[in-house]
């Protein structure tokens, strides 16, 4: 090849180079981020307990996430104590409130829906389908239907999910993440336990909000407190808020 012929395809080459370098991915998810402005976020419990972080394979951490869904099914009152024991223990939450949850809560606790918004790091729209808790994408930790009625129940069980609640149960279960179900029923009939069942054998946590008396509860508060906490036992968050049954107490 001759000088001149080789100045030419060298120059015809540096034609094809990009002006500037390729942009990267921003990895940092605006959403990951934003937060209620009334809600008060104490992290100094994520800060201090490496627990409470999720390490990725590039060594960077983000804090803690649980979906919270609510829906119309009595039992409210717990849902509400576990995103108070979450904000204090500076997990991050996504919360999703169906319109009868919000009915039934007006009848069960004193608290307003801004009261529950405030509790969460952000919260969605219940037909918002285009909201991140809808993909698989979006990491978390972990899902907890609290109270969990039967119509939810059922909508899981099939994939029939047309609202955010069970959609996001539905990725949830795809993904392999902990899903727990408070279901709030009595009696029970065959289709609900035919529903739990396939759930259960789906990998999700069958859990009906059934108080215990052995800690001999003084209070309301005392039976939430103990049914919140050990539906976070299965999530992997262990708190001490509670008492635990630590063998026949000697007189």
């Amino acid at each position: 090849m001759t000088t001149h012929a080789s100045r030419s395809l060298i120059h015809r080459l540096s034609l094809l180079r990009p002006t500037r370098p390729a942009a990267r991915f921003n990895t940092k998810l605006p959403y990951s981020t934003r937060s209620n402005d009334s809600a008060t976020k104490p992290q100094q419990y994520a800060n201090q307990a490496p627990s409470l972080a999720t390490h990725h394979h590039d060594g960077q951490t983000r804090p803690r996430r649980i979906v919270v869904g609510i829906t119309g099914a009595t039992g409210t009152v717990y849902a509400t104590r576990i995103l108070s024991i979450l904000q204090q223990l500076g997990v991050e939450t996504h919360l999703v409130i169906s319109k009868w949850a919000l009915a039934t809560m007006k009848y069960e606790t004193t608290a307003s829906e801004a009261d529950i918004h405030a509790l969460a790091s952000r919260s969605y729209v219940v037909k918002d389908l285009s909201a991140p808790i809808a993909s698989g994408s979006f990491q978390h930790d972990g899902m907890i239907i609290v109270p969990c009625s039967m119509k939810t129940l059922a909508a899981v069980r099939t994939g029939f999910c047309d609202d955010l609640i069970s959609r996001a149960a539905d990725v949830t279960l795809k993904e392999g993440r902990k899903l727990l179900l408070a279901v709030r029923e009595t009696p029970l009939s065959e289709v609900h336990l035919d529903n739990m069942l396939f759930l259960r054998r789906a990998g999700a946590v069958i859990f009906p909000p059934v108080p215990a008396f052995y800690t001999r509860p003084k209070s309301m508060d005392d039976l939430v407190d103990q049914t919140a906490g050990r539906m976070l036992d299965s999530m992997g968050l262990f708190t001490d808020g509670f008492k635990r049954w630590d063998g026949f107490e000697r007189g």
